[in-house]
């Protein structure tokens, strides 16, 4: 898809250069919206709203909701009141808030005032919403049937409406307060004999979320039970909105980004990679890595106490980085694992006592694998091919134990600090590789100073 993309985008430099715009027009009708936006990109900014306007109007807004929130900038700031006007009024709701979101004050009220009073009603209703809740991702455009209609009246009201929705496969059933009370499906609906009333085939028991709900928690239950949308309502259980399972992938995979980039020791941004300056990732940067190299004091501590014991043994010095780097990795390995295990919750803070178990297990295999592995490593090469005669059997003990107790610990570090930091409210990402690592590294060391204190005498 790449090659193909960079071919389209090469053929309408090249009709642009040639001035050929209805060509333009016919190569661009051919493709999906997403693609459009992606070709659009490489697009001179001088160039962009002349080949934005050659798109026929819905094509322009589906394009136009998949571009960057700068492009889109660029392209309202361009526009006629009644171009602007033309491209609102094709927008779903929920597109036309992820929009807003992302302009300055002066764009954004261009958009309010060309938009409709309904479309601004409902934009403004849910801006009001606390960001990263489900009702900040919902789209109020759904089909509503009462549970006295019949089959027949329930298919003629989703043709006479439905052309204004974002989703009509799946319905929803409220009261005469707007209180959901069940949901059906337009299969259902075709399937059934015209006369069949709502009551008697609907679901009652629909799956929904709260208004209030973290939108994480509304993409996890869309993924969970394999819908293709999601009722919301809000405390009072009326229904005033649903969340589609294209707004639920763009929150999962924010949230993995926000993850991931959190697990890196790195502030979570919005902008991709490519449109952030130096500067701002700069920024996204160092704050993290000032908090750990301020931390990494704790070590040269440690290694600075024990200078005495170094001298005596000067061997011991060369197997340091090794004991840091496995009982790092191993503390990574946990933490990661538990992570990603809370993040689509598959385990809980209940079930602390559980994962410690499983990880100690894990912890004592991995310990006298690699304990073994190094006794042999040290005694074949570092003895026996280097001729290394410091290295005496009390070091390769001192190591081995060292080693195997590291892995011990790391492993118990690496699966509670996630689950403690979700007990008290805290993102469990923030307890990973970098973090994980300064704790294990300042451990690891004492274990190896204890150990040597006792083995060497020293």
């Amino acid at each position: 898809m790449t090659e193909i993309t960079q071919t389209f985008e090469q053929t309408i430099e090249a009709l642009i250069d040639a001035k050929k715009y209805s060509t333009i027009r016919d190569v661009l009708t051919t493709l999906r919206p997403a693609d459009i936006a992606i070709i659009l990109e490489s697009v001179d900014n001088t160039k962009l709203p002349l080949v934005f306007r050659l798109l026929p109007k819905e094509l322009a807004a589906e394009a136009f909701v998949e571009m960057e929130s700068d492009q889109q900038e660029l392209l309202i700031r361009s526009f006629s009141d009644a171009e602007l006007k033309e491209v609102v009024d094709e927008l779903y709701v929920d597109d036309a808030v992820d929009i807003v979101e992302e302009m300055p004050a002066n764009v954004v009220s261009r958009i309010l005032r060309q938009a409709d009073p309904d479309m601004r009603k409902m934009i403004n209703e849910i801006l009001k919403y606390p960001e990263d809740s489900a009702g900040s991702i919902m789209t109020t455009e759904y089909v509503e049937l009462r549970p006295d209609m019949s089959a027949d009246d329930a298919i003629k009201r989703i043709r006479r409406t439905g052309i204004d929705k974002e989703t009509i496969y799946t319905c929803y059933v409220t009261d005469k307060d707007r209180k959901l009370i069940g949901a059906i499906t337009l299969k259902t609906l075709l399937l059934s004999e015209d006369e069949t009333l709502i009551s008697e085939i609907m679901r009652e028991d629909a799956v929904c979320v709260n208004t209030l709900e973290d939108q994480e928690e509304a993409a996890k239950a869309l993924s969970k039970y394999d819908l293709q949308a999601i009722p919301v309502v809000d405390q009072e259980g009326r229904l005033v909105g649903i969340i589609t399972i294209d707004d639920a992938i763009d929150v999962i995979e924010e949230e993995t980004t926000e993850d991931i980039e959190k697990m890196a020791a790195i502030m979570p941004t919005d902008k991709p990679y490519l449109k952030m300056t130096p500067f701002e990732i700069w920024k996204s940067r160092i704050p993290w890595l000032m908090l750990l190299m301020v931390s990494a004091t704790f070590t040269g501590m440690i290694i600075s106490s024990f200078e005495t014991a170094l001298a005596a043994q000067a061997a011991l010095t060369a197997f340091i980085p090794m004991l840091m780097d496995t009982g790092g990795n191993s503390g990574s390995q946990a933490s990661v694992t538990v992570i990603r295990s809370l993040s689509i919750g598959d385990i809980e803070f209940s079930d602390i006592f559980q994962v410690i178990w499983k990880e100690l297990r894990v912890a004592i295999l991995c310990a006298l694998t690699l304990a073994v592995v190094s006794f042999a490593k040290i005694q074949l090469i570092d003895v026996l091919l280097l001729g290394h005669t410091s290295v005496t059997i009390g070091v390769t003990l001192v190591v081995c134990f060292t080693l195997a107790l590291t892995i011990i610990a790391a492993k118990f570090v690496g699966c509670t600090l996630p689950l403690l930091a979700k007990k008290l409210g805290f993102d469990p990402a923030v307890m990973a590789s970098p973090f994980i690592t300064t704790i294990v590294d300042a451990l690891s060391l004492l274990i190896y100073f204890a150990f040597a204190t006792l083995i060497l005498k020293i």
